[in-house]
């Protein structure tokens, strides 16, 4: 990925919904890495709005935001978030599209750590959760994922997925 002018580190793990993304996160903060969470500003942003942070009006606000803001409207807003983080090296979870990962590369170094699960593997995980596929690759998770620095199997244990993470985050550090 392009490098900027920061001194700041940001690696921005993505992936397709239950793929594990939450837990290669929790990873990087039990390592003292702060942690930014794309989910956290569209539940601002529709707070903001006024609307209840359900699981249909985040989606809709999601797709909004991009559609009037640009796609890297979820990654600007994170920049001042980012710039008021003492941190040095900071991961950014749930980019949707390359243009956040260009828009964050414009101010920072930026790594993509993608986190793989069978589709299969992934179903199991989401039975409960529901969630679809089709949203997240229309804004574009699909460019970032082939595109990244690294990819993190996640076809295993938990301890497994952790023991991966860890190993990536101090390479790449």
């Amino acid at each position: 990925m392009r490098r900027s002018r920061s001194e700041k580190k940001v690696f921005v793990i993505v992936g397709m919904p239950g793929a594990g993304k939450s837990l290669a996160s929790q990873v990087a903060k039990r390592m003292k890495i702060p942690v930014f969470v794309s989910g956290d500003v569209i539940r601002s942003e529709a707070l903001r709005r006024g609307l209840s942070p359900n699981k249909k009006n985040l989606g809709q606000v999601m797709v909004h935001i991009r559609r009037t803001d640009g796609m890297g409207a979820v990654a600007r807003r994170l920049v001042p978030l980012i710039e008021q983080s003492a941190g040095m090296t900071l991961v950014y979870e749930g980019a949707r599209s390359m243009e956040e990962v260009e828009e964050l590369a414009r101010h920072y170094n930026v790594s993509i750590i993608a986190i793989h699960a069978s589709p299969e593997t992934r179903y199991r995980r989401l039975l409960k959760r529901k969630e679809r596929d089709k949203r997240e690759l229309k804004v574009g998770v699909g460019r970032i994922i082939s595109l990244a620095d690294r990819m993190v199997e996640n076809e295993e244990s938990i301890p497994t997925l952790e023991r991966r993470m860890r190993r990536v985050l101090k390479t790449l550090a």
